[in-house]
């Protein structure tokens, strides 16, 4: 009887410990929600979506992750990310205050084991053509990144 070795995408050296464990607990909070995620999915507007859900009906969440106070101020990019979802998200640790997250967005608090909604996103319907353009957009970033876990010897050149 053979052991299948696990599968691991490479480690992304992008984020910081403390987001990669909030990313983690999100992750698990969204799996119990129902929904499907992916990390770091890349959006027409040239931005890439900290966290990227989708609904067994096709509802569209991102989930932008600040894991500090400095992490929060440094960033003025995340309203681009409302045009590409239904829900927008902040998901921060327990530590970082949550009253510098706009009310307009909804509020996760995570740690590396699970998350907590403090406050439900508004829903923004996305329009068909962008809702279309978004599951393609998840489609092929999770069929892609599942073909380099079963093939580490592949180019991955332009994805």
């Amino acid at each position: 009887m053979s052991i299948e070795p696990a599968l691991v995408l490479p480690p992304d050296f992008r984020q910081s410990a403390a987001a990669l464990r909030i990313a983690r607990g999100v992750r698990r909070h969204l799996w119990a929600l129902g929904m499907a995620s992916v990390q770091e999915l890349p959006l027409r507007n040239g931005r890439r979506a900290d966290i990227a859900a989708l609904g067994s009906r096709g509802e569209f969440w991102i989930v932008e992750i600040k894991s500090s106070v400095a992490d929060y101020r440094a960033d003025s990019k995340w309203p681009e990310y409302r045009t590409h979802c239904d829900r927008l998200y902040f998901a921060t640790s327990p530590e970082v205050p949550a009253d510098i997250f706009p009310m307009d967005a909804g509020l996760l608090i995570a740690d590396g084991f699970g998350a907590e909604e403090m406050r439900e996103a508004p829903l923004h319907p996305l329009v068909a053509a962008t809702r279309k353009e978004m599951l393609v957009r998840f489609g092929r970033t999770t069929a892609v990144r599942l073909h380099i876990l079963g093939d580490q010897a592949i180019e991955v050149a332009g994805f």
